[in-house]
């Protein structure tokens, strides 16, 4: 085990970031140290458990069977907020944990985590009044001791409508604006996945654990499954952590073939992307849909609105579960309830996805209501020693890890450590001024587009991407007409993001897929082009990848006709 200051003097100057390991110094590394603790999946909560158990000085492997953040880690509402509605559930210590990690990520992510206003309409007989509105956000205000981007604000019906011009005005009462903040889920995850890397841990993505190894009783490593080689390797670790979300119960099965439990129940949530001059929201706004009064959201998201989110519960298998007909029905008539001028239809969707929420099943509390489930996570350890974390919601994740490390250190009976996620940047987040840097890059790069998108995407390293186009000028060209991104991107996705297959860059690292209404495809051969030559793709291997990568987003993205 190194110790933590040798973690933290491994950490790269911003300056200068150098690629990623090469794949196969990984694979040589997990099959031929002893690690004291595993992680399997590489969703935010296990990238951010890598990245913290790292920097304490642990020597870490983290493992995702897909990509980092190919679950639901890509498919939230890309927010970052105390949960507002939380507390109507009486879910108040929730509520000011995630206030304090909002106002935490703000500071130590402030390229990937920025200020989001929003507005919440009252109209005459809505479920939630304006004076139980007002005590509510009072309440929001002060469990976040006050520190949030700014105070609530009431608006009396004229101030409302100033505020969001195509908003239905019929039986508008008034209603308020307060803040939360928007972030991007997946490079979210991925920030810390290459901080974990770049503190030393060995991190693999499309590699899945198929057996755990077991010794006098205790879970002591794993059999690990590359999937771009076929190689098997025996992972050798004194911990294994199971953060695989709702694939949890798989890896329980592992550990205990015979075991029936769910520990895990799934709530499916969808979003819809629409055109933003659809409906013309300035800000984000918070609705009470008029089909069942559940609260939703509509987000701005650059040129498009997110519409979002729904809440079932669901036993769908969490690789296949897709936005069926119905559920994008509902939030087109919820939408077009409040902006009567949108008229919005089924074409006017450029794509939509679901994501399942891995609920801890006994945060259900004996109702089987997923909107009332309680988003607090829960820790439990198997009979072999294996930790599994489950709950939880992206706001949380550094708390999630922070508390899955302390559990680590507990069963390697070693002292805690305090964790340097507290106030440690993440990778690109050392920026004085985030205007500054935006201004900055502007000026280099000559497209406000391109510039703001580089700097929410890559921080202060946004310019050694923006390099790249120097060395190759063709780099600079466009991904996807009418988009901010570049060719130069698929480079770096390769060298320092981990990127192996087209669905890595076009879903994950990019939002391309979501934004096109070919799902990306286009973009796909551009991309291939790119890509290929660095990656070692002949003509056929080239093709296999396009095939596939148009199958990932018929999977992702395709609507089924019927509930799933």
């Amino acid at each position: 085990m190194r110790s933590e200051s040798a973690a933290l003097r491994q950490l790269p100057a911003e300056g200068h970031v150098p690629p990623t390991k090469p794949r196969s110094e990984r694979l040589k590394a997990l099959a031929t140290e002893e690690f004291d603790v595993l992680i399997i999946g590489g969703g935010v909560t296990g990238a951010g458990s890598a990245r913290d158990a790292t920097l304490r000085g642990l020597k870490v492997a983290l493992v995702e069977r897909e990509d980092f953040a190919s679950g639901t880690s890509s498919r939230s509402s890309r927010l970052i907020h105390g949960g507002l509605r939380y507390l109507e559930h009486g879910h108040l210590g929730l509520v000011f944990e995630s206030s304090i990690e909002r106002r935490r990520l703000l500071k130590l992510a402030p390229h990937l985590v920025r200020p989001l206003a929003f507005v919440w309409p009252v109209y005459a007989g809505a479920r939630v009044p304006r004076w139980k509105l007002n005590a509510g956000l009072m309440l929001y205000d002060a469990l976040s001791l006050f520190r949030n981007v700014r105070g609530y604000k009431r608006l009396n019906r004229k101030q409302l409508h100033e505020a969001e011009p195509h908003l239905r005005t019929e039986t508008l009462k008034g209603g308020a604006r307060y803040y939360d903040a928007a972030t991007d889920d997946a490079r979210l995850t991925l920030a810390n996945a290459i901080g974990a890397a770049e503190s030393g841990a060995v991190v693999l993505n499309h590699a899945s654990v198929r057996q755990l190894t077991v010794v006098d009783g205790h879970a002591r490593g794993a059999t690990v499954v590359d999937h771009l080689t076929g190689q098997h390797i025996q992972v050798r670790a004194r911990v294994i952590v199971n953060a695989t979300g709702p694939w949890s119960d798989e890896i329980r099965k592992l550990d205990s073939p015979d075991g029936t439990a769910h520990a895990v129940r799934g709530s499916k949530g969808v979003h819809i992307a629409v055109p933003r001059e659809r409906l013309g929201n300035r800000d984000a706004l918070t609705l009470l849909s008029p089909k069942d009064g559940r609260v939703m959201f509509v987000l701005p998201a650059d040129h498009f609105t997110i519409i979002g989110t729904t809440e079932t519960s669901t036993r769908a298998h969490p690789a296949e579960v897709r936005a069926s007909e119905s559920d994008v029905a509902y939030l087109l008539e919820s939408a077009n309830a409040f902006f009567p001028n949108a008229h919005l239809t089924r074409e006017d969707v450029v794509s939509a996805w679901a994501g399942i929420r891995p609920l801890s099943a006994s945060g259900y509390h004996g109702n089987t209501d997923a909107g009332s489930a309680s988003r607090e996570h829960h820790i439990d350890i198997s009979p072999t020693g294996v930790l599994a974390i489950s709950g939880g919601k992206l706001t949380t994740y550094r708390v999630m890890a922070r508390d899955v490390v302390n559990a680590v250190e507990r069963q390697l009976n070693q002292p805690r450590h305090k964790s340097a996620t507290e106030s440690l940047p993440l990778p690109g987040g050392d920026i004085p001024n985030l205007d500054a840097e935006l201004a900055a890059a502007r000026d280099a790069i000559g497209d406000a587009d391109t510039a703001t998108h580089l700097v929410r995407a890559y921080g202060s390293r946004w310019r050694q991407v923006w390099a790249l186009t120097r060395e190759e000028s063709s780099l600079a060209q466009p991904l996807a007409s009418g988009l901010p991104y570049r060719a130069a991107e698929a480079v770096w996705g390769v060298t320092h993001e981990f990127v192996h297959s087209l669905s890595d860059l076009l879903i994950r690292r990019l939002k391309v897929a979501f934004e096109t209404r070919d799902l990306g495809r286009g973009a796909a051969q551009v991309a291939a082009s790119v890509m290929a030559p660095r990656l070692g793709w002949d003509a056929a291997e080239t093709q296999r990848q396009l095939d596939l990568y148009a199958a990932d987003a018929l999977r992702i993205f395709g609507v089924d006709s019927a509930e799933a």
